[in-house]
């Protein structure tokens, strides 16, 4: 049942690389990467990366000028305070650029392309460096130019999810079943912690330690010395990043269960809840209300007592996190007729995006 459930997704994903390297043709069908701020979206898709204006939802800019086998895009674009954005090709250069936001033209002399794996996670930008994980098991550490600034820093495993800080140490999840604490100041790494799983989501910083999940079907609390606990459990294995809010951590499951658990209790805060299908995405709280989306194409949005406020459907099915841009939720669905849609905290659609022809 659980091998049922993640064919699809590591069809994309691997199905895309080897498509591309093989044949030479670039490909678009695959799920998006989604990140905004106040005044656009981008929306990394296929051979393209797109900024959206988030008032209107019209097209800005797109990059490359055309598609080629070279280019292809899964991660969420990262966007940096001196005016960068971040993304790495999963195609057959395995470059990592950056553009300038407001023109989406490059911003580097030259990409770095010193990684001999694709770029499906987000890089970590902390203390003005950059820190990007790579398919091939290297954390690749740059300056805000490019330029590596150390060797790349052997994590083992591949890494498919951003690294997180919490204002000292980095944090990563890997596939090889483990997560690793990286001391930034000398670049060097704790003793590995064993998950139990692989674990291909982001671990999630909270007020003491950081949580993780993984395909053990268990959420660990670490804390920065190390020391280690099992704190819930779900139903199924674990995809998408915990989202930590004050005193409650939200997590799903590959079977499609929602869960709410009081971090002062250890307690869940509700009863079984399972809208629709599994669910890969993060949750995404804000105010009140917590928005999930799901691989059978929901979105939906609940209160913090479980209950589902609203529900639409898109249309295609959703692996990408829901993003928040001034008061509109951003949902980038996969095989749908469009490629980004907005909502407001009612869930009426405020626009919906296609690329240009």
């Amino acid at each position: 049942m659980k091998t049922k459930k993640l064919t699809l997704l590591f069809l994309i994903i691997i199905g895309a690389f080897i498509i591309s390297a093989c044949t030479g043709q670039p490909l678009t069908n695959n799920y998006p990467g989604l990140t905004a701020d106040a005044e656009r979206a981008y929306i990394s898709t296929g051979s393209f990366i797109y900024a959206v204006d988030v008032q209107n939802g019209r097209q800005v800019w797109s990059y490359p000028e055309s598609a080629g086998n070279e280019f292809l895009y899964f991660a969420n674009p990262v966007l940096t305070e001196d005016g960068q954005l971040l993304i790495g090709s999963a195609g057959t250069n395995h470059a990592f650029i950056s553009l300038d936001p407001t023109t989406g033209n490059e911003k580097w002399a030259e990409p770095f392309s010193g990684a001999k794996g694709a770029w499906v996670a987000s890089p970590l930008v902390f203390n003005d460096t950059i820190y990007a994980p790579n398919t091939d098991g290297y954390l690749y550490v740059l300056d805000l130019n490019g330029n590596q600034v150390s060797p790349p820093i052997e994590i083992g495993g591949a890494l498919w999810s951003a690294p997180v800080t919490d204002g000292t140490y980095i944090y990563l999840n890997s596939l090889d079943h483990h997560f690793h604490i990286l001391n930034p100041s000398t670049n060097q790494l704790a003793d590995p912690i064993d998950l139990g799983g692989a674990a291909p989501g982001s671990p999630t910083v909270g007020n003491d330690g950081v949580y993780a999940g993984s395909f053990s079907s268990d959420v660990k609390f670490i804390a920065p010395n190390g020391r280690n606990d099992v704190i819930a459990s779900a139903s199924d294995w674990i995809w998408g990043a915990p989202a930590f809010d004050n005193e409650t951590l939200y997590y799903a499951d590959l079977s499609g269960n929602i869960f709410s658990l009081d971090l002062k209790t250890n307690r869940q805060n509700w009863d079984t809840l399972k809208p629709d299908g599994p669910v890969t995405a993060s949750l995404l709280v804000v105010g009140d209300q917590i928005y999930v989306a799901t691989e059978a194409g929901s979105f939906i949005a609940l209160d913090r007592d479980g209950k589902i406020i609203w529900e639409k459907t898109p249309g295609g099915k959703i692996y990408t996190t829901p993003v928040l841009s001034n008061d509109l939720i951003l949902v980038a669905p996969y095989q749908a007729d469009f490629a980004l849609a907005a909502y407001d905290a009612d869930g009426k659609q405020a626009w919906t995006f296609t690329p240009n022809k």
